[in-house]
């Protein structure tokens, strides 16, 4: 089938997602994938417990139910059944408000925190699905929205949450593990990018609230219109597949692996405070500082990062979508957990003095490095007088200053364990790593559906 724009990035597209095999990628594309599933599936047994996540539960569990086994499924770390659309809803809004997921610079966005429950919850329909069927799918899902989401940046002038383009690689994973046509496919993609949220990210940046970043919504819409499509329903072209103006980027689909570029999350904070905490992490560190040391705080970052909320939050959503009280938890207390971003951390004294302290300011040569980069230097004023600077820093776990597979284990086990308890988190962990090997899904799904 020729796409009406006629520049051939349809036709890729349906050949990348419907025929590509598993055993035609590359060994290190899936034994990554295996990695950014389990730090994923780490942050959601995590945000289980969040009030968040299970409001969104009970949501789905009230509105979304199903049926028919071929479109019911178990909700993750919950065990009620609901359907497709419901259960990766659920999924993708705990771990939207647990914001420690992984993502990708060019897109200024996330996409595991809607492929990874794809892929778990399709599963459930699908008998027997092999570790490496099932790598290959997860690597589809991140390829298609990645793409998705550079083209949507580069075409319209508002910035869109992630659900606005992460739901057309829902719908091709779907689309992938369902059998659909390549018929049906194109009338997916264009569905689900016709009703994914184009929420303005902005908005949630200056007032943060539960809605984060329209993940949960765009992963419904992807769900959604892959079952709309097998039904009949149409909604082609997408134009961020089709339009002559996204075919450049489509180039690369199958010969550039972007889950290759995906960075880890060291902290369930916006990545855009990541710099200016590990600025401040290492110069603890360096010179063997303690909170009392530090009069005053200054941050040089690029502009969105410089919009994050300013003051000592009251809320888990403003703690994660601020940009002084990561830089101020990570100076008082070494790390940035849970207990931290919620109850008792956000009514820390130290931590709000030093939220007080401290004085943002935009830097341009850091605003001219994003979206590729996420950049910050940060000063600190110490009680003596002097001033200690940190000179420009990234922020860790990307491909600029990347996490190994051994550090990507250990976060896991630090957000997993307390939920899951030593033995189920550890055989989880086993068992993801086993689907490059050839381990069947089903060991991961054990695991997968027993409320915490």
């Amino acid at each position: 089938m020729k796409d009406n724009a006629g520049t051939g990035m349809l036709e890729r597209v349906q050949d990348f997602v419907l025929d590509r095999p598993a055993g035609d990628m590359p060994e290190a594309v899936l034994r990554r994938a295996g990695y950014l599933m389990l730090d994923t599936l780490g942050i959601c047994a995590a945000a289980g417990p969040m009030d968040a996540g299970r409001i969104g539960r009970e949501t789905a569990a009230l509105l979304y139910g199903a049926g028919t086994p071929g479109t019911a499924a178990r909700m993750l770390f919950d065990g009620r059944q609901v359907s497709l659309a419901g259960a990766v809803f659920a999924a993708a809004n705990q771990l939207d408000n647990l914001d420690g997921h992984d993502g990708y610079n060019p897109t200024k966005g996330h996409i595991g925190l809607v492929t990874v429950p794809t892929l778990a919850v399709l599963a459930e329909t699908l008998g027997d699905l092999g570790g490496r069927d099932a790598l290959a799918a997860l690597v589809v899902g991140y390829e298609i929205a990645g793409r998705a989401g550079i083209a949507l940046h580069a075409t319209v002038s508002d910035y869109h949450t992630s659900g606005a383009w992460n739901a057309l690689g829902v719908a091709a994973m779907a689309a992938r593990l369902r059998g659909q046509s390549r018929a049906q496919l194109r009338e997916s993609l264009g569905i689900a990018e016709f009703w994914g949220p184009r929420s303005q990210m902005m908005r949630e940046i200056a007032t943060p609230t539960m809605l984060h970043d329209g993940s949960a919504f765009g992963a419904m819409a992807g769900m959604t219109a892959a079952i709309l499509a097998e039904q009949g329903f149409t909604g082609a072209p997408a134009v961020t597949v089709e339009a002559p103006e996204a075919a450049a980027f489509w180039q690369d689909l199958g010969t550039f692996w972007q889950v290759e570029h995906q960075y880890i999350k060291p902290y369930p904070t916006c990545r855009w405070t990541h710099a200016a905490v590990d600025a401040v992490r290492e110069l603890c560190a360096e010179y063997g500082l303690v909170a009392g040391d530090i009069a005053e705080v200054r941050i040089r970052s690029f502009d969105y990062a410089l919009a994050l909320w300013p003051e000592m939050p009251e809320t888990t959503s403003k703690a994660q979508y601020g940009l002084p009280f990561p830089v101020a938890v990570m100076i008082v207390h070494g790390r940035i957990g849970l207990e931290h971003i919620s109850g008792a951390g956000l009514q820390d004294a130290e931590v709000a003095r030093l939220v007080r302290a401290t004085k943002l300011i935009r830097e341009p040569r850091h605003e001219a490095r994003y979206p590729e980069g996420r950049w910050a230097d940060v000063e600190l004023v110490l009680t003596d007088g002097r001033v200690l600077a940190s000179g420009d820093v990234h922020a860790r776990g990307g491909p600029e200053r990347p996490f190994s597979e051994a550090d990507i284990v250990a976060k896991y086990m630090e957000f997993a364990e307390p939920a899951l308890g030593t033995t189920r988190a550890a055989g989880l962990r086993d068992a993801v790593l086993g689907l490059a090997e050839g381990a069947p899904f089903s060991e991961v799904a054990r695991l997968l559906y027993d409320p915490l």
